[in-house]
């Protein structure tokens, strides 16, 4: 965006602001708070429970490195007693929007931060070099540094609500508990596959916490926004990276255009080397569709998984007892 557009829509947004100010709600039963991603909104949805309504601004699909937000999703901020964002910026186009709730004293909380404040270092283990202190938004991708933020969200409602605080954290407790269960699952699918084949290529660079947490070499075609367009150069060393290595299969990603990936295909096919595109699109910057299994975090990073294993050929074990939503058969038969 350039920077005179830039100004302009901080005006618009900043004047809206003022605007509606006025018809921020007072006085209600339940907690009404304001989710920017598909992720905030399904763990504040699941934290709250009955005590809370949740209200989230960005859909299935939705590339939160570029939504804008809307003269709705204004209001919506403006009658909320808190808004919940991921952060490390992820929501780019929103921070003239943050500034001008917190100056209405509206708690603006990132669910990134206690994994900042944590410096990266999660499951006993400090991340590899280049991945240490950077601020990749791509954080939830590990299950234990969602449990992190799972944790704040239910706090950060306690300060809110004190009359139900015990009941958040022991919500946020239980689902971390499901959040074990999944990360113990994804753990023993991802080692299905051979050490020498576990790498993963996708469209942006979303997958680094994902390959870290189960012992994966990433790359991506873009870098960690997808604002950061990838140029000719960037497509040939990819190209000259998955001919090099053997890679048998790339993955293109649901909030992402497939063109970047595809042209990597026929560039990698021109020269001899037949590579596969995975059999379903992976979840990166948002969740699927509210009525489907990737519809839920634990749906999204499991069915991200299936996809994998499907794509490589491989098995996939079974599902854990007492883990919630069970993948639907439909999913897990090959294509």
């Amino acid at each position: 965006m350039h920077a005179r557009h830039s100004i302009l829509l901080a005006g618009v947004l900043i004047a809206a602001l003022i605007l509606t100010g006025a018809v921020a709600a007072q006085g209600e039963d339940r907690i009404m708070v304001v989710a920017t991603t598909t992720q905030v909104a399904d763990a504040l949805t699941i934290i709250g429970g009955e005590h809370i309504d949740v209200t989230g601004l960005m859909g299935a699909g939705v590339d939160p490195h570029l939504y804008q937000p809307t003269e709705a999703n204004i209001a919506a901020m403006n009658r909320a007693d808190a808004v919940f964002y991921s952060g490390l910026n992820l929501e780019g186009q929103f921070g003239t929007v943050f500034r001008a709730l917190g100056e209405r004293n509206i708690r603006v909380f990132a669910v990134s931060d206690p994994v900042k404040r944590a410096g990266f270092t999660i499951g006993g283990f400090t991340l590899s070099e280049e991945l240490t202190n950077v601020d990749d938004p791509h954080f939830w991708f590990d299950p234990r540094n969602w449990q992190m933020s799972v944790t704040a969200m239910a706090e950060e409602l306690g300060k809110l609500d004190p009359a139900h605080a015990d009941e958040y954290l022991a919500n946020a407790e239980a689902y971390n508990a499901q959040l074990d269960l999944l990360f113990e699952w994804a753990t023993e699918a991802m080692s299905q596959i051979p050490e020498e084949q576990r790498v993963l290529v996708t469209s942006h660079d979303a997958f680094n916490y994902f390959g870290q947490a189960f012992g994966w070499q990433v790359r991506g075609l873009q870098g960690l926004s997808t604002e950061d367009e990838a140029g000719v150069a960037d497509v040939q060393e990819l190209v000259d990276f998955v001919i090099e290595r053997d890679i048998p299969v790339m993955f293109i990603e649901s909030s992402v255009p497939p063109n970047a990936i595809e042209s990597v295909q026929e560039a990698a096919r021109a020269r001899g080397h037949n590579i596969g595109i995975g059999v379903r699109e992976l979840y990166s910057d948002a969740m699927g569709a509210p009525d489907s299994f990737g519809g839920t975090y634990v749906g999204m990073l499991a069915e991200n998984v299936i996809t994998i294993l499907q794509s490589f050929a491989v098995e996939i074990p079974d599902w854990p007892e007492g883990l919630e939503p069970v993948p639907p058969l439909e999913l897990l038969e090959m294509e």
